[in-house]
Protein backbone atom coordinates (compact mmCIF):
# COMPACT_ATOMS: atom_id res chain seq x y z
CA UNK A 1 0.00 0.00 0.00
CA UNK A 2 1.09 3.66 -0.89
CA UNK A 3 1.42 4.24 2.99
CA UNK A 4 3.69 1.44 3.57
CA UNK A 5 7.08 2.50 5.60
CA UNK A 6 9.79 2.58 2.93
CA UNK A 7 12.46 -0.03 2.60
CA UNK A 8 15.75 1.37 3.55
CA UNK A 9 18.73 -0.68 1.32
CA UNK A 10 22.11 -0.16 2.12
CA UNK A 11 24.66 -1.29 -1.21
CA UNK A 12 28.34 -1.53 -1.16
CA UNK A 13 30.18 -2.29 -4.86
CA UNK A 14 33.95 -2.74 -4.91
CA UNK A 15 36.55 -2.93 -7.25
CA UNK A 16 38.52 -5.84 -5.31
CA UNK A 17 41.58 -6.07 -7.26
CA UNK A 18 42.52 -9.41 -5.92
CA UNK A 19 44.48 -10.90 -8.80
CA UNK A 20 46.56 -13.62 -7.20
CA UNK A 21 50.25 -13.56 -7.49
CA UNK A 22 49.87 -10.21 -9.01
CA UNK A 23 48.00 -7.81 -6.82
CA UNK A 24 50.02 -5.70 -4.40
CA UNK A 25 49.62 -7.33 -0.21
CA UNK A 26 45.79 -8.98 -1.97
CA UNK A 27 45.55 -11.38 1.08
CA UNK A 28 45.99 -8.40 3.57
CA UNK A 29 43.03 -6.00 1.30
CA UNK A 30 41.29 -9.02 1.40
CA UNK A 31 41.08 -9.26 4.94
CA UNK A 32 40.45 -5.49 5.45
CA UNK A 33 37.58 -5.74 3.00
CA UNK A 34 36.16 -8.59 4.85
CA UNK A 35 36.72 -6.25 8.00
CA UNK A 36 35.31 -3.44 6.59
CA UNK A 37 31.91 -5.40 4.89
CA UNK A 38 31.55 -7.57 8.63
CA UNK A 39 31.52 -3.65 10.26
CA UNK A 40 29.09 -1.87 8.27
CA UNK A 41 26.50 -4.48 7.83
CA UNK A 42 25.40 -3.66 4.40
CA UNK A 43 22.38 -5.33 2.77
CA UNK A 44 23.91 -5.85 -0.48
CA UNK A 45 27.74 -6.73 -1.44
CA UNK A 46 28.80 -6.21 -4.97
CA UNK A 47 32.59 -7.13 -5.77
CA UNK A 48 34.88 -7.51 -8.77
CA UNK A 49 38.02 -8.83 -9.55
CA UNK A 50 37.62 -11.81 -7.09
CA UNK A 51 39.70 -13.86 -9.51
CA UNK A 52 40.96 -16.55 -6.59
CA UNK A 53 38.03 -18.74 -5.92
CA UNK A 54 40.29 -19.08 -2.73
CA UNK A 55 39.28 -15.72 -1.52
CA UNK A 56 36.19 -15.72 -2.32
CA UNK A 57 35.93 -18.88 0.04
CA UNK A 58 37.91 -16.96 2.68
CA UNK A 59 35.27 -14.03 2.64
CA UNK A 60 32.66 -16.53 2.54
CA UNK A 61 33.68 -17.97 5.57
CA UNK A 62 34.29 -14.59 7.21
CA UNK A 63 31.44 -12.98 6.18
CA UNK A 64 28.82 -16.20 6.75
CA UNK A 65 27.17 -15.15 10.32
CA UNK A 66 26.68 -11.72 8.35
CA UNK A 67 25.99 -12.06 5.16
CA UNK A 68 24.36 -15.53 4.63
CA UNK A 69 23.80 -15.68 1.15
CA UNK A 70 26.65 -15.44 -1.62
CA UNK A 71 27.14 -16.18 -4.84
CA UNK A 72 30.32 -16.51 -7.05
CA UNK A 73 30.04 -16.42 -10.97
CA UNK A 74 32.80 -18.51 -12.98
CA UNK A 75 33.69 -18.17 -16.32
CA UNK A 76 36.36 -17.77 -18.92
CA UNK A 77 39.79 -19.01 -17.88
CA UNK A 78 40.85 -17.05 -14.81
CA UNK A 79 37.04 -16.70 -13.57
CA UNK A 80 34.59 -13.79 -14.02
CA UNK A 81 35.90 -12.37 -10.79
CA UNK A 82 32.12 -11.03 -9.33
CA UNK A 83 30.67 -12.43 -6.78
CA UNK A 84 27.37 -11.05 -4.36
CA UNK A 85 26.86 -11.32 -0.56
CA UNK A 86 23.46 -10.88 0.79
CA UNK A 87 21.74 -10.58 4.17
CA UNK A 88 18.37 -12.14 2.15
CA UNK A 89 18.22 -15.39 0.10
CA UNK A 90 19.08 -15.25 -3.35
CA UNK A 91 15.70 -16.82 -5.51
CA UNK A 92 17.93 -17.62 -8.55
CA UNK A 93 21.06 -16.48 -10.66
CA UNK A 94 22.12 -16.05 -14.41
CA UNK A 95 25.29 -15.37 -15.64
CA UNK A 96 25.81 -13.71 -19.48
CA UNK A 97 29.29 -14.07 -20.91
CA UNK A 98 29.68 -11.04 -23.74
CA UNK A 99 30.23 -12.12 -27.03
CA UNK A 100 33.09 -9.92 -27.30
CA UNK A 101 36.15 -9.31 -24.45
CA UNK A 102 39.63 -8.28 -26.38
CA UNK A 103 41.99 -10.12 -27.91
CA UNK A 104 43.72 -13.54 -26.64
CA UNK A 105 47.03 -12.42 -28.03
CA UNK A 106 47.15 -9.02 -25.87
CA UNK A 107 48.29 -10.80 -23.11
CA UNK A 108 49.83 -7.51 -21.20
CA UNK A 109 45.81 -6.86 -20.93
CA UNK A 110 44.30 -10.32 -20.25
CA UNK A 111 40.75 -9.35 -20.40
CA UNK A 112 39.90 -11.94 -22.74
CA UNK A 113 41.21 -14.81 -20.36
CA UNK A 114 39.01 -13.44 -17.81
CA UNK A 115 35.23 -14.10 -19.56
CA UNK A 116 34.30 -10.92 -18.68
CA UNK A 117 30.39 -11.20 -17.53
CA UNK A 118 27.21 -9.49 -16.07
CA UNK A 119 26.22 -11.54 -13.37
CA UNK A 120 21.99 -12.11 -12.16
CA UNK A 121 20.90 -12.81 -8.62
CA UNK A 122 17.15 -11.97 -7.70
CA UNK A 123 15.99 -11.48 -4.13
CA UNK A 124 12.95 -10.82 -2.46
CA UNK A 125 12.98 -8.34 0.99
CA UNK A 126 9.62 -7.68 2.54
CA UNK A 127 7.22 -9.00 -0.95
CA UNK A 128 9.47 -6.72 -3.06
CA UNK A 129 11.47 -8.70 -5.92
CA UNK A 130 14.91 -6.80 -6.83
CA UNK A 131 16.68 -8.03 -9.64
CA UNK A 132 20.59 -7.49 -8.89
CA UNK A 133 23.05 -7.23 -11.53
CA UNK A 134 26.87 -7.00 -11.03
CA UNK A 135 29.75 -6.78 -13.98
CA UNK A 136 32.64 -5.32 -15.10
CA UNK A 137 33.59 -4.23 -18.85
CA UNK A 138 37.03 -4.12 -20.67
CA UNK A 139 39.63 -1.64 -19.55
CA UNK A 140 40.41 0.92 -21.25
CA UNK A 141 43.68 1.52 -21.53
CA UNK A 142 44.27 4.66 -23.49
CA UNK A 143 42.31 7.06 -23.85
CA UNK A 144 43.80 8.37 -26.88
CA UNK A 145 43.75 5.44 -28.98
CA UNK A 146 41.46 2.89 -27.61
CA UNK A 147 41.48 0.13 -29.21
CA UNK A 148 38.88 -1.64 -26.85
CA UNK A 149 35.67 0.58 -27.29
CA UNK A 150 33.94 -1.05 -30.27
CA UNK A 151 34.67 -4.42 -27.86
CA UNK A 152 33.31 -1.95 -24.47
CA UNK A 153 30.38 -0.39 -26.44
CA UNK A 154 29.21 -4.44 -27.51
CA UNK A 155 29.80 -5.29 -24.08
CA UNK A 156 27.32 -2.16 -22.82
CA UNK A 157 24.85 -2.99 -25.67
CA UNK A 158 24.70 -6.71 -24.02
CA UNK A 159 24.12 -5.79 -20.98
CA UNK A 160 21.53 -3.05 -21.69
CA UNK A 161 19.71 -5.83 -23.75
CA UNK A 162 20.07 -8.11 -20.83
CA UNK A 163 18.54 -5.98 -18.29
CA UNK A 164 16.11 -5.58 -20.05
CA UNK A 165 14.82 -8.19 -21.26
CA UNK A 166 15.44 -10.12 -17.49
CA UNK A 167 13.90 -7.63 -15.39
CA UNK A 168 10.23 -7.54 -16.73
CA UNK A 169 9.35 -9.40 -13.81
CA UNK A 170 10.98 -7.42 -10.95
CA UNK A 171 10.26 -4.23 -9.15
CA UNK A 172 13.36 -2.85 -8.46
CA UNK A 173 16.73 -3.22 -10.37
CA UNK A 174 19.93 -2.35 -8.81
CA UNK A 175 23.21 -2.66 -11.18
CA UNK A 176 26.40 -2.39 -9.73
CA UNK A 177 30.16 -2.91 -11.02
CA UNK A 178 33.26 -1.57 -13.00
CA UNK A 179 31.86 -0.14 -16.20
CA UNK A 180 35.51 1.61 -17.19
CA UNK A 181 33.63 4.20 -18.91
CA UNK A 182 33.58 7.88 -17.36
CA UNK A 183 29.85 8.95 -17.14
CA UNK A 184 29.45 11.23 -20.24
CA UNK A 185 31.24 8.39 -22.60
CA UNK A 186 29.08 7.36 -25.03
CA UNK A 187 28.33 3.52 -23.60
CA UNK A 188 27.40 5.03 -20.26
CA UNK A 189 24.75 6.69 -22.11
CA UNK A 190 23.73 4.05 -24.22
CA UNK A 191 23.43 2.11 -21.10
CA UNK A 192 21.17 4.42 -19.35
CA UNK A 193 18.85 5.43 -22.50
CA UNK A 194 18.19 2.19 -22.93
CA UNK A 195 17.32 0.52 -20.11
CA UNK A 196 16.20 3.59 -17.63
CA UNK A 197 19.22 3.19 -14.94
CA UNK A 198 19.64 6.18 -12.94
CA UNK A 199 22.99 7.30 -11.48
CA UNK A 200 23.26 7.14 -7.61
CA UNK A 201 25.79 9.58 -7.39
CA UNK A 202 23.85 12.17 -9.75
CA UNK A 203 20.32 11.20 -7.83
CA UNK A 204 22.05 11.28 -4.14
CA UNK A 205 20.27 13.61 -1.63
CA UNK A 206 23.82 13.50 0.06
CA UNK A 207 27.46 12.68 -0.54
CA UNK A 208 30.11 12.11 1.10
CA UNK A 209 33.92 10.98 -0.54
CA UNK A 210 36.41 11.75 -3.32
CA UNK A 211 35.40 15.17 -5.71
CA UNK A 212 32.92 14.18 -8.48
CA UNK A 213 32.50 10.94 -7.25
CA UNK A 214 35.69 9.40 -8.34
CA UNK A 215 36.66 6.24 -8.01
CA UNK A 216 40.64 5.96 -9.62
CA UNK A 217 41.98 8.69 -7.78
CA UNK A 218 45.89 9.55 -8.43
CA UNK A 219 46.74 9.76 -4.63
CA UNK A 220 45.96 5.81 -4.62
CA UNK A 221 49.09 3.86 -4.12
CA UNK A 222 47.97 1.35 -6.30
CA UNK A 223 47.15 3.08 -9.26
CA UNK A 224 49.27 3.86 -12.37
CA UNK A 225 49.85 7.35 -12.35
CA UNK A 226 50.74 8.12 -15.71
CA UNK A 227 47.09 6.84 -16.93
CA UNK A 228 45.37 9.29 -14.84
CA UNK A 229 47.95 12.38 -16.12
CA UNK A 230 44.94 14.25 -18.05
CA UNK A 231 42.39 13.75 -15.11
CA UNK A 232 44.24 15.18 -11.62
CA UNK A 233 40.48 14.68 -9.55
CA UNK A 234 40.74 11.04 -10.85
CA UNK A 235 37.79 9.23 -12.96
CA UNK A 236 34.57 8.07 -11.94
CA UNK A 237 34.30 4.89 -13.32
CA UNK A 238 32.19 2.33 -10.85
CA UNK A 239 28.57 2.80 -10.87
CA UNK A 240 25.81 1.76 -8.70
CA UNK A 241 22.57 2.25 -11.09
CA UNK A 242 19.02 2.02 -10.24
CA UNK A 243 15.11 1.89 -11.16
CA UNK A 244 11.87 1.22 -10.31
CA UNK A 245 9.88 -1.28 -12.52
CA UNK A 246 6.91 -1.45 -11.88
CA UNK A 247 4.37 0.30 -8.87
CA UNK A 248 7.61 1.63 -6.60
CA UNK A 249 9.90 4.69 -6.74
CA UNK A 250 13.73 4.21 -5.51
CA UNK A 251 15.70 7.37 -4.18
CA UNK A 252 19.03 7.47 -3.48
CA UNK A 253 19.05 8.68 0.14
CA UNK A 254 23.28 8.55 0.30
CA UNK A 255 26.06 8.20 -1.33
CA UNK A 256 29.33 7.55 -0.51
CA UNK A 257 33.43 6.61 -1.43
CA UNK A 258 35.96 5.37 0.75
CA UNK A 259 38.88 7.84 0.73
CA UNK A 260 42.38 6.45 0.77
CA UNK A 261 43.97 4.41 2.95
CA UNK A 262 41.93 1.52 5.00
CA UNK A 263 41.13 2.86 8.92
CA UNK A 264 44.48 2.31 11.01
CA UNK A 265 46.29 1.40 7.97
CA UNK A 266 48.76 1.94 5.39
CA UNK A 267 47.50 0.88 2.54
CA UNK A 268 43.64 1.20 0.79
CA UNK A 269 41.72 -1.50 0.28
CA UNK A 270 41.54 -1.77 -3.64
CA UNK A 271 43.25 0.32 -6.27
CA UNK A 272 39.57 1.10 -6.54
CA UNK A 273 37.41 3.13 -4.06
CA UNK A 274 34.27 1.77 -3.10
CA UNK A 275 30.93 2.79 -3.64
CA UNK A 276 28.22 2.71 -1.05
CA UNK A 277 24.78 4.03 -1.46
CA UNK A 278 21.90 4.02 0.66
CA UNK A 279 18.20 3.81 -1.28
CA UNK A 280 14.96 4.11 -0.05
CA UNK A 281 12.51 2.07 -2.26
CA UNK A 282 8.69 3.09 -1.44
CA UNK A 283 5.39 1.71 -3.19
CA UNK A 284 3.23 3.58 -4.71
CA UNK A 285 -0.17 4.15 -5.63
CA UNK A 286 -0.19 2.77 -9.44
CA UNK A 287 2.37 1.26 -11.70
CA UNK A 288 5.04 3.22 -12.77
CA UNK A 289 5.82 3.24 -16.30
CA UNK A 290 8.72 1.03 -17.88
CA UNK A 291 9.62 4.03 -20.53
CA UNK A 292 13.29 4.48 -21.57
CA UNK A 293 15.09 7.08 -19.60
CA UNK A 294 16.37 9.33 -21.91
CA UNK A 295 14.25 11.47 -24.24
CA UNK A 296 13.76 9.83 -27.44
CA UNK A 297 15.30 12.39 -30.11
CA UNK A 298 18.67 12.12 -27.28
CA UNK A 299 18.52 8.18 -27.36
CA UNK A 300 18.64 8.07 -31.21
CA UNK A 301 21.53 10.74 -31.21
CA UNK A 302 23.07 8.10 -28.73
CA UNK A 303 22.52 4.66 -30.83
CA UNK A 304 23.47 6.53 -33.83
CA UNK A 305 26.69 7.48 -32.15
CA UNK A 306 27.23 4.19 -30.88
CA UNK A 307 26.63 2.14 -33.99
CA UNK A 308 29.02 4.37 -35.45
CA UNK A 309 31.58 3.53 -33.35
CA UNK A 310 30.81 -0.21 -33.80
CA UNK A 311 30.84 0.10 -37.10
CA UNK A 312 34.30 1.28 -37.35
CA UNK A 313 35.65 -1.03 -35.46
CA UNK A 314 33.54 -3.73 -37.62
CA UNK A 315 36.16 -2.27 -40.35
CA UNK A 316 39.35 -2.66 -38.28
CA UNK A 317 38.02 -6.49 -37.72
CA UNK A 318 37.62 -7.33 -41.47
CA UNK A 319 40.71 -5.75 -41.94
CA UNK A 320 42.38 -7.71 -39.55
CA UNK A 321 40.46 -10.63 -40.69
CA UNK A 322 41.87 -10.24 -44.31
CA UNK A 323 45.56 -9.67 -43.14
CA UNK A 324 45.70 -13.22 -40.88
CA UNK A 325 43.85 -15.11 -44.09
CA UNK A 326 46.29 -14.06 -46.29
CA UNK A 327 49.09 -15.03 -43.97
CA UNK A 328 47.64 -18.33 -43.64
CA UNK A 329 47.05 -18.91 -47.57
CA UNK A 330 51.14 -17.37 -47.34
CA UNK A 331 52.48 -19.99 -45.39
CA UNK A 332 50.20 -23.33 -46.64
CA UNK A 333 51.83 -21.58 -50.10
CA UNK A 334 55.34 -22.02 -48.84
CA UNK A 335 54.53 -25.58 -47.34
CA UNK A 336 53.30 -27.13 -50.46
CA UNK A 337 56.64 -25.53 -52.47
CA UNK A 338 58.86 -27.34 -49.59
CA UNK A 339 56.22 -30.22 -49.99
CA UNK A 340 57.20 -30.43 -53.87
CA UNK A 341 60.30 -30.39 -53.64
CA UNK A 342 60.71 -32.98 -50.93
CA UNK A 343 58.76 -34.90 -53.75
CA UNK A 344 60.86 -34.13 -55.94
CA UNK A 345 63.95 -34.73 -54.25
CA UNK A 346 62.23 -38.83 -53.38
CA UNK A 347 61.34 -38.95 -56.52
CA UNK A 348 64.73 -38.34 -58.14
CA UNK A 349 64.13 -35.54 -59.92
CA UNK A 350 66.71 -33.09 -58.37
CA UNK A 351 70.45 -34.26 -58.49
CA UNK A 352 70.78 -33.12 -55.01
CA UNK A 353 68.98 -31.96 -51.59
CA UNK A 354 68.41 -27.98 -52.43
CA UNK A 355 69.03 -26.88 -49.20
CA UNK A 356 70.36 -28.27 -46.54
CA UNK A 357 68.22 -30.29 -44.20
CA UNK A 358 68.35 -28.57 -41.37
CA UNK A 359 67.46 -25.14 -42.69
CA UNK A 360 64.82 -26.82 -44.94
CA UNK A 361 63.34 -28.21 -41.71
CA UNK A 362 63.44 -25.20 -39.28
CA UNK A 363 61.89 -23.76 -42.16
CA UNK A 364 59.13 -26.21 -42.29
CA UNK A 365 58.13 -25.74 -39.00
CA UNK A 366 58.30 -22.50 -39.15
CA UNK A 367 55.89 -22.37 -42.01
CA UNK A 368 53.57 -24.76 -39.52
CA UNK A 369 53.99 -22.15 -37.07
CA UNK A 370 52.91 -19.47 -38.95
CA UNK A 371 49.63 -21.26 -40.66
CA UNK A 372 48.72 -22.55 -37.64
CA UNK A 373 48.86 -18.85 -35.53
CA UNK A 374 47.67 -16.78 -38.91
CA UNK A 375 44.55 -19.75 -39.15
CA UNK A 376 43.66 -19.55 -35.54
CA UNK A 377 43.79 -15.70 -36.02
CA UNK A 378 41.82 -15.99 -39.05
CA UNK A 379 38.88 -17.96 -36.86
CA UNK A 380 38.95 -15.30 -34.41
CA UNK A 381 38.34 -12.28 -35.97
CA UNK A 382 35.87 -13.94 -38.32
CA UNK A 383 34.04 -14.43 -34.70
CA UNK A 384 34.85 -10.79 -33.97
CA UNK A 385 33.42 -9.58 -37.07
CA UNK A 386 30.37 -11.38 -37.22
CA UNK A 387 29.40 -10.16 -33.62
CA UNK A 388 30.32 -6.33 -34.33
CA UNK A 389 27.90 -7.06 -37.61
CA UNK A 390 25.33 -8.67 -35.50
CA UNK A 391 25.40 -5.97 -33.13
CA UNK A 392 25.17 -3.75 -35.53
CA UNK A 393 22.49 -4.95 -37.44
CA UNK A 394 20.68 -4.94 -33.74
CA UNK A 395 21.07 -1.31 -33.57
CA UNK A 396 20.00 -0.62 -36.72
CA UNK A 397 16.91 -1.89 -36.13
CA UNK A 398 16.85 -0.34 -32.39
CA UNK A 399 16.84 3.19 -34.28
CA UNK A 400 14.24 2.33 -37.14
CA UNK A 401 12.34 1.32 -33.99
CA UNK A 402 12.62 5.09 -32.48
CA UNK A 403 12.52 6.43 -35.37
CA UNK A 404 8.92 5.10 -36.07
CA UNK A 405 7.26 5.99 -32.99
CA UNK A 406 4.79 8.61 -33.07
Amino acid sequence: MEGDPPLRLRVFDLNCWAIRYLSKRRQERVRLIGDKLRQEGFDLVLLQEVWSEQDYSDLKAKLGGCYPFSHYFRSGVFGSGLCVFSRFPILDTLLYQYSLNGYPYMLQHGDWFCGKSVGLVIIKISGIVFNVYVTHLHAEYCREKDAYLPHRLVQAWELAQFIRHTSKAADVVLLGGDLNMHPEDVGIRLLRGWTGLRDAFAEATRFEGCEDGCTLVPNNCFTVKTELLPFPLGIRIDYILYKAISSFTVKCEELKTTTGTAPGMDIPFSDHEAVMATLHIRRQGQAAGANLGTAEPMLVDVVTEARTEVGVGLRAAQRQRYSTGRMAVLALLLLLLQAAAALGTLAGLAAEQPFPKLSFSLLAFLAIGVLLLATGLHLFHTIEVKMLQGTEEQMRMALRALQERP
